[in-house]
């Protein structure tokens, strides 16, 4: 049995991810901002913290799965938040944040004696439930290979770099790419339906051809097709990382009039569609303006 873990973020991807921590004999201190997502894992045998900073008194090391940048530097800075703890000497932050914050708390809490670890992740609710995840790690080497137990209990673990950021940056990359394959899926898809091909035959070839990817492996079998969209990732949580990505190449100097496309799909999305909705309900906008629907036959969606 390893010595106690923090976990702070039990949402969709946090609970299969603390729950695989757990499972792996790993003793955690648990906090969330919802008691009663706390309470599944009290009845696991977790140990309930107050607030950040007290599980940042009772643990070393501290792994946080928070949706946004603000979250994340609240839970660090904010009142009752990680830096107020007295026993931590390194956080793993598996959330999306963008290289520049990542970097900012990695100096602040360096001030602090702290190690800040970033480590976001890939591969959605079912990577995280199955262990498949991708884990990006950027941080001291000697860090990585100290956490390797738990991080393959996560998923794969990939050491990106030694410099605080660069593994959010690998991170955006990753999401940009997932988030044109899910837009100009749909779009392509769409226009196949509008010729009159079945969508369920399309994802078959498309699924056999070059022209696959992870919207049409995955997104549109699980929860386009059968009209569920419930495949576990919030449009606005998409928008965010797209234009995270976009906020970052133009720091660098950078014109990509492509990822300039992809971003206004998702905030068309984001402002039709509402942050919340899952981000597979892309695809009902161009079925909309395409006058088709992308569901198979018996569909109750």
């Amino acid at each position: 049995m390893s010595d106690k873990i923090g976990f702070i973020g039990l949402g969709n991807m946090g609970v299969p991810m603390a729950g695989r921590l757990l499972d792996a004999g790993n003793p955690l201190v648990v906090y969330d901002a919802r008691e009663s997502a706390i309470a599944p894992f009290v009845e696991r045998g977790a140990t309930a913290a107050n607030s950040a900073a007290d599980l940042a008194s009772q643990v070393d090391t501290v792994f946080l799965s928070l949706p946004t940048p603000p979250i994340v530097e609240a839970v660090a800075f904010g009142d009752n938040g990680l830096a107020e703890g007295s026993q931590v000497k390194r956080i793993v932050d598996l959330s999306t944040t963008g290289p520049q914050m990542a970097e900012t708390l990695a100096k602040k809490m360096q001030e602090k004696g702290v190690t800040w670890l970033d480590s976001p992740v890939s591969g959605g609710v079912g990577g995280a439930k199955a262990g498949t995840l991708a884990v990006m790690f950027s941080g001291p080497k000697a860090d990585y290979d100290n956490l390797l137990p738990q991080l393959k209990a996560i998923g794969k673990p990939f050491y990106v770099s030694d410099k605080p950021g660069l593994a959010q940056t690998m991170k955006l990359v990753n999401n940009l790419l997932s988030a044109a394959a899910m837009a100009l899926s749909s779009e392509a898809v769409a226009m196949g339906a509008k010729a009159g091909l079945s969508p369920d035959v399309m994802i078959d070839v498309i699924n056999a051809g070059s022209g696959r990817n992870t919207a049409t492996m995955q997104k549109f079998p699980q929860s386009i097709l059968p009209g569920t969209f419930d495949y576990g990732f919030s449009s606005g949580l998409m928008f965010k990382d797209v234009k995270l990505f976009n906020e970052v190449a133009k720091a660098m100097g950078l014109n990509l009039p492509g990822c300039e496309v992809v971003f206004d799909i998702w905030q068309d999305a984001v402002d039709k569609l509402g942050a919340d909705s899952d981000f597979t309900k892309v695809v009902t906008l161009t079925e909309k303006a395409a006058g088709v629907s992308l569901r198979s036959d018996g569909a109750t969606g």
